[in-house]
């Protein structure tokens, strides 16, 4: 079996082109010096690094798991970008993000998912309800969907609305065992008529080796937030997930009850 190493590229950003005005924490898309466009997610922005942490693992978690997820990169944010800035609000923005940051591939052209519009296989639906409980990803609702159609295939974006236990870091291995209630807000809950038979084919596909590989990605300077060692920190998100994972009949009954009461 081959080893499962994620990596990610490093890419310093050229262009700063336009603001993405979404929420409070106004994501750009801008050029790297690979030629590409990236959509650049901030450290400087409400949540942190912690928004960026929670993307990484959720993005290449949703990668592990199959999904098409466009390809993330850390982005280095070089501090010209702040004083050339006219507007106040961004240029304040673009300062407290010097640094290391992440940014996810432009998908020039992709439309917003409908699910009235495009109609999803109920194990498609069912995956992606599994792993958002998993991972207790609370941004994946009729408002605002995180899913793209682009070249007639769906991508999932946006992931750092998950795993927000460290935003406090109160108790993280009970929240690890607890079911997730805002399943019930899930888009495609409706649409998930195959809930068990996923979780018992994706915690074989979760190995501990897999869950660790990927949280070993995350950058020891966006690990400020707490008095524990980055690598005792690196060492909670793992035990979270493997946690949860053990725990998975928990989620699962909540998406099941939840999709009961919805139907």
């Amino acid at each position: 079996m081959a080893l499962f190493a994620p990596q990610l590229r490093t890419v310093n950003v050229t262009r700063y082109i336009t603001p993405l005005r979404e929420g409070g924490s106004l994501p750009a898309i801008t050029e790297a010096d690979d030629g590409f466009m990236y959509v650049l997610k901030f450290r400087g922005a409400g949540q942190g690094s912690r928004a960026l942490i929670a993307d990484l693992i959720g993005g290449e978690m949703a990668r592990l798991l199959g999904f098409r997820v466009p390809e993330l990169v850390f982005a280095q944010l070089d501090e010209a970008f702040g004083r050339t800035e006219p507007d106040e609000e961004i240029q304040d923005l673009l300062k407290a993000s010097v640094g290391l940051n992440l940014a996810l591939h432009y998908l020039s052209g992709a439309i917003t998912f409908d699910p009235n519009v495009t109609k999803l296989p109920s194990r498609t639906a069912s995956e992606i309800v599994w792993m958002d409980a998993f991972l207790m990803n609370v941004d994946r609702t009729p408002r605002n969907t995180n899913m793209l159609v682009w070249n007639r295939e769906l991508w999932l974006i946006d992931h750092g609305a998950s795993l927000y236990f460290h935003h406090t870091w109160t108790n993280w291995e009970e929240q690890s065992t607890k079911p997730f209630v805002q399943v019930k807000d899930h888009v495609l809950l409706p649409y998930a008529t195959d809930i068990e038979a996923v979780d018992e084919d994706f915690k074989k596909l979760l190995t501990p080796e897999h869950i660790r590989a990927i949280t070993e990605l995350i950058p020891d300077e966006w690990l400020t937030h707490h008095e524990s060692s980055v690598p005792e920190q690196k060492n909670i998100y793992a035990r979270f997930l493997e946690n949860r994972l053990l725990h998975s009949r928990n989620f699962v009954n909540e998406a099941l009850h939840a999709r009961k009461a919805l139907i």
